[in-house]
């Protein structure tokens, strides 16, 4: 990709960014996180091709994240162990919890259930990103819902 066509394809996807990462962090941390995305763009514009779209929202809404997780620390392990078994966690404890469990997937596996699960994109969609077949994302797509399950269940038990 050249520096023009960056460039272009930057102009064109920042308010689409900048939407992504308002829905995470509000107008405040916004700006910088859509700035830090676009800024790993260009340091990897050598190894880029045209359309951004996917990756561009993938890696804003990872570091929207992150900021989220400086701003707000996860419940440490001793909190967790002194809950009764019979209470439930609260819903954003257990979005922490499966996260940390996606966390340790293979980078693969982890990409593709984002993008199915959390941008909502097709099987198809997924395959062109990747340069893969739409029958090897729905056997890796398989696989990390399983592994998660696996591991959620084994660390968790619930």
């Amino acid at each position: 990709m050249t520096n023009e066509e960056f460039k272009d394809e930057a102009r064109r996807l920042r308010p689409k960014l900048l939407e992504v990462a308002r829905r995470y962090l509000g107008d405040e941390d916004a700006e910088d996180t859509v700035q830090d995305a676009l800024l790993r763009l260009w340091q990897m514009l050598d190894q880029l091709h045209l359309p951004l779209d996917a990756l561009a929202s993938v890696l804003t809404r990872n570091l929207c994240i992150d900021r989220l997780r400086r701003l707000h620390p996860q419940v440490t392990l001793k909190e967790d162990l002194e809950r009764t078994e019979s209470e439930a966690p609260p819903t954003d404890e257990r979005i922490d919890r499966m996260m940390s469990v996606i966390a340790t997937l293979p980078p693969l596996q982890q990409t593709i259930l984002r993008l199915r699960h959390m941008e909502g994109m097709e099987m198809g969609q997924i395959a062109a990103l990747i340069g893969s077949s739409e029958v090897a994302i729905r056997k890796a797509l398989s696989r990390a819902r399983q592994s998660v399950r696996e591991q959620y269940l084994r660390k968790y038990g619930q």
